[in-house]
């Protein structure tokens, strides 16, 4: 994401110019992405699409999920069976 000095702000790349400038100084943060030059078949400025494959690429063969994600999913099992073994012994009570 862009930074500014003179604005002292990050800048979207969507609400910069089409030349890539600060919208409040004009100062030249970035090249736009659309001028790198885009693949033949797409137009510019064309956002890309990604498959379950090319996405497995992308996050490598081995990556796995977090362990603080695991520890969640592990919480919210072990809460939602205390709460249907609750909701049994209140129906029988």
């Amino acid at each position: 994401m862009p930074w500014c000095e003179q604005c002292a702000k990050f800048w979207n790349p969507s609400s910069m110019t089409a030349e890539g400038a600060c919208p409040s100084c004009g100062r030249t943060l970035e090249r736009p992405a659309a001028a790198e030059g885009a693949p033949a078949g797409e137009p510019k400025g064309a956002t890309p699409t990604l498959t379950g494959s090319d996405l497995r690429q992308l996050a490598g063969e081995d990556a796995k999920a977090p362990w603080h994600f695991k520890l969640m999913v592990g919480a919210l099992a072990v809460y939602l069976t205390w709460r249907i073994v609750d909701l049994v012994m209140a129906a029988f009570r």
